[in-house]
């Protein structure tokens, strides 16, 4: 039995940026980059397993673990940081020879999404940002939870109470699974060394400058869960207000895991933005 076979998690290595990377690689098509959230035992799989085969029907759908999280590298020492994780993105299309592809980033993820696209604007056609950072915000008192989580199952239990708005989605035995996937052998220890308290100062790192958004000439989907206690909702606002070509689409009855909550119906909303972008974007805004 192979290693993905035991476990889905798993799937190709590559370098990215110096960094050996898992990543998911599935479909054919316009190439999209998935980029996960910050939770305690994440990864890519994690994230996205619900809606990466809707997706890969017309897309090339790649999922990479960010350094610090799921079965990528943890180098000794690592300084993990925006500017680190926007490298090993940049690098992971590098190493796979693609030139531009499109961005989906949950949460964390969502903040490097709009930083690569600033910093890179020609590798980026279409963004997608689903109850993401990357603004300024107060921290909220769930995200200080997440960020600040020692392992417990009782943490564990109350974590995922503040992700999910649909309580059928949480019990026990999910519990018991996120918990055992953050104690994996030096999974904690890398998750401890992001967010350190005072944590306001992370949402701060992670956030990019207004200017700078607002000169993004990407057509930009910003998605989140009206009931999100995670991320406020005052952050879409703030962003399809930012962003000038944005749309905004919020679910109701849905808290941080869009993905997971509305898998149907988020893969459909995404996947038909995607497929609607033309073989030359991003255009240029006018000065």
């Amino acid at each position: 039995m192979t290693d993905t076979a035991r476990n889905p998690e798993l799937a190709h290595t590559i370098a990215a940026a110096g960094l050996r990377t898992n990543y998911h690689d599935v479909g054919q098509g316009d190439p999209v980059l998935l980029i996960h959230g910050s939770g305690p035992g994440v990864s890519a799989w994690a994230n996205w397993r619900l809606v990466m085969p809707a997706l890969a029907e017309r897309a090339r759908v790649i999922a990479p673990d960010m350094a610090g999280f799921g079965y990528s590298e943890r180098p000794a020492g690592f300084a993990y940081g925006l500017d680190a994780w926007v490298r090993q993105a940049v690098g992971l299309l590098d190493a796979l020879g693609i030139a531009r592809a499109d961005l989906v980033g949950n949460s964390f993820g969502g903040g490097l999404a709009l930083a690569l696209a600033i910093r890179h604007p020609e590798r980026v056609r279409r963004l997608v940002l689903m109850g993401s950072v990357g603004v300024p915000f107060a921290i909220t008192p769930g995200l200080d939870a997440v960020w600040g989580y020692e392992p417990s199952f009782e943490a564990m239990r109350a974590l995922l109470d503040i992700f999910a708005f649909d309580r059928a989605l949480v019990n026990d035995e999910l519990a018991r699974l996120r918990y055992e996937a953050s104690i994996r052998p030096g999974f904690h220890e890398s998750f401890a060394a992001m967010f350190p308290a005072p944590r306001q100062r992370w949402v701060d790192a992670l956030a990019s400058r207004e200017s700078d958004i607002r000169r993004l000439p990407h057509e930009t989907l910003v998605i989140h869960g009206r009931e999100d206690r995670v991320i406020p909702l005052a952050n879409a606002y703030t962003l399809a207000d930012w962003l000038p070509r944005a749309q905004l689409h919020v679910y109701g009855r849905c808290g941080h895991w869009t993905q997971i909550e509305h898998a149907a119906r988020f893969a459909r909303l995404v996947g038909g933005f995607l497929a609607e972008a033309a073989a030359d974007e991003p255009l240029p805004l006018a000065a």
